[in-house]
């Protein structure tokens, strides 16, 4: 007799319909499911990524997710922000995440034990109670997994523009730069952190200096305007008693201006300098490598568009370049300072 509420398929065994699964289910809710990631972990790592979110564009998390999972890590964002688009177009709605929802989030993953991770990424913060919220994240992972890296981009501004409240300038000076492994700003960014005006590439040297000083051992200052050109410095001090290795790599410019592009950078230098993790040039030359080609894809297809690419901001094409972020063709030398 064929039982009611019961399906069955071609030469197989009845199995129960959805409401007798909810049941089943119902009664092992005691038992964890199984989480792969943590029983097999990837061999490159699992990133906890907190940034901002725009549900059209890639910046924040959809600049850093994709490019990291395609580099084989796994990763989990916790979006700091969810907007419609970025603050860059006329008008933009949406939610932004406090400091008490973000550690919500914390604690169900820690009761879960589902709090281990390898790697920690943040981006853009707005608030400084949500960064010293950030700072508590910091703690509690490194509790769990002393050796976390923790990649950070102190999103400040840019070319002499401040855009986050001005009190978030001392706590990252004074409490995140401390615990970070990696820095990355850019040159405004650095200056801010060190109180080095940056006029010369020396200067830029310099402030490396001075955040290896306060405590991460890899400071790469992305974006440094000299005469005209552009070039990222970057510095790996492997041990205290020694000074960094220091290398710098130019840049060519691309005549437009990119959203997100400081997001996926960093997200490259995470990727790259974990897989190489005494060559911090190497992990830069195919950073650098990866986003100059995503960037004249970028452009090239706009202009293919029809569009007059110096009228606004370009969003970048992510999907379209994902070959150049798994097997960039390392195209820009990193020159090692003596």
């Amino acid at each position: 007799m064929i039982k009611a509420n019961t399906f069955y398929l071609p030469g197989s065994e009845p199995f129960p319909s959805f409401f007798s699964c909810r049941l089943r289910s119902f009664r092992i809710s005691a038992m964890a499911p199984p989480v792969l990631a943590l029983a097999l972990p990837s061999e490159t790592g699992r990133v906890l990524s907190i940034q901002s979110h725009t549900v059209q564009g890639y910046v924040g998390n959809k600049s850093a997710v994709f490019p990291l999972q395609l580099l084989g890590y796994d990763v989990d964002p916790i979006n700091s922000v969810q907007f419609s688009n970025h603050t860059g177009y006329p008008t933009f709605k949406g939610q932004v995440l406090n400091g008490d929802q973000l550690w919500d989030l914390i604690e169900g993953l820690e009761a879960n034990d589902l709090l281990y991770y390898t790697h920690l990424l943040t981006g853009y913060i707005g608030s400084v109670s949500f960064l010293n919220t950030v700072l508590k994240v910091v703690d509690k992972l490194r509790a769990i997994n002393p050796g976390l890296t923790y990649v950070c981009d102190p999103v400040m501004g840019d070319e002499g523009k401040l855009y986050v409240p001005q009190e978030l300038v001392s706590v990252y000076r004074e409490k995140v730069v401390p615990v970070a492994s990696m820095l990355t700003p850019n040159q405004f960014e650095a200056e801010l952190l060190t109180g080095i005006r940056i006029v010369s590439e020396q200067d830029g040297r310099e402030a490396c200096n001075r955040l290896h000083t306060a405590g991460p051992p890899k400071v790469v200052i992305t974006s440094m305007n000299m005469d005209g050109n552009l070039i990222l410095i970057g510095s790996h001090r492997k041990e205290k008693a020694l000074p960094p290795e220091q290398f710098k790599i130019a840049i060519p410019k691309i005549p437009a201006y990119f959203t997100g592009t400081g997001d996926l950078m960093t997200a490259l230098l995470l990727g790259w300098s974990n897989r190489y993790p005494d060559n911090l040039e190497k992990a830069a030359e195919l950073a650098v490598s990866s986003l100059q080609a995503l960037l004249v894809r970028t452009l090239n297809d706009y202009r293919r568009a029809g569009y007059d690419c110096q009228s606004s901001s370009l969003e970048i094409r992510l999907i379209q370049s994902q070959d150049d972020i798994r097997n960039p063709e390392a195209k820009y030398k990193a020159e090692r300072y003596n």
